[in-house]
């Protein structure tokens, strides 16, 4: 129900329109948008924008994320709720001066936040798409951030304590099933997981061991009901694999070490 007065500070107008649109949390989302805005006009133009759709992200140009804010550019993948469960996995296995690759980093929102919560890891990101990593060279050191194809990129001889990536894995079919935010405003290359869905994770599972410190992991997001068969590639691959959940945040990790290593 629309509450009988505005929210203070915020025009009824622009909770209004925002609620008309469709945004949920438009008191938010309305805040948002003035905080980002210099001049009437720029906030006029940022509520064209959201009200046709685009990300409120990718309009004021950050994310909340994992209790950060995250730069963000447009076109660059939102951070999602559910990755929070990621950066807490990670940030338990890390210490001070152990290596974190984010891949396929995105915003290199995973790496960023996993730094705040793990002092003195080194960071690194990788990502195929310019656009992300021009938008994560503002979120983790740039001269960390490499452009390429997964694993490629990395310094000859280091050797990740754990390696997250968030890689895609929606099937290229189910992506027309996608919120138009995502679908229309994500670059494809940061949602389209192949046939299965499970055509990059394929890549990361078989790719990891190369890369991996003496017990390190490798943290691979993906779906509930496509957990059981993420595992199973890893196991295939000669790896142990648990599937961690979070139902508050919906998320899903497959934890994947040698199986050597203790889980």
């Amino acid at each position: 129900m629309t509450p009988p007065f505005p929210e203070p500070g915020v025009p009824s107008a622009l909770l209004a329109r925002l609620r008309a649109a469709g945004c949920v949390f438009a008191e938010d989302e309305a805040a948002a948008l003035e905080e980002a805005a210099g001049t009437p006009e720029e906030l006029e133009a940022m509520v064209v924008r959201r009200i046709a759709g685009e990300p409120l992200e990718q309009i004021v140009g950050w994310a909340a994320f994992a209790g950060i804010r995250v730069r963000l550019l447009p076109g660059v993948f939102v951070p999602r709720l559910r990755t929070t469960l990621m950066v807490r996995l990670a940030a338990d296995r890390l210490r001070p001066g152990d290596v974190v690759v984010d891949l396929g980093c995105g915003s290199g929102g995973i790496g960023a936040a996993v730094a705040v919560r793990a002092p003195g890891a080194e960071v690194w990101g990788i990502d195929v798409d310019p656009a992300a990593v021009a938008c994560a060279r503002l979120n983790l050191p740039p001269e960390r951030v490499l452009l390429g194809d997964l694993y490629d990129p990395l310094p000859a001889g280091l050797r990740a304590r754990v390696i997250c990536a968030n890689a895609p894995y929606v099937p290229t079919e189910a992506i027309a099933l996608m919120p138009p935010e995502a679908r229309e405003h994500e670059h494809r290359v940061a949602l389209d997981g192949g046939p299965d869905g499970l055509a990059v994770q394929r890549r990361v599972i078989t790719g990891a061991a190369a890369h991996l410190a003496e017990d390190g992991t490798l943290l691979v997001e993906t779906s509930r009901d496509q957990a059981p068969l993420t595992a199973a590639l890893a196991r295939a691959a000669g790896l142990s694999a648990v599937i961690h959940t979070d139902d508050e945040v919906d998320g899903t990790v497959i934890e994947v070490r040698d199986r050597r290593s203790p889980l």
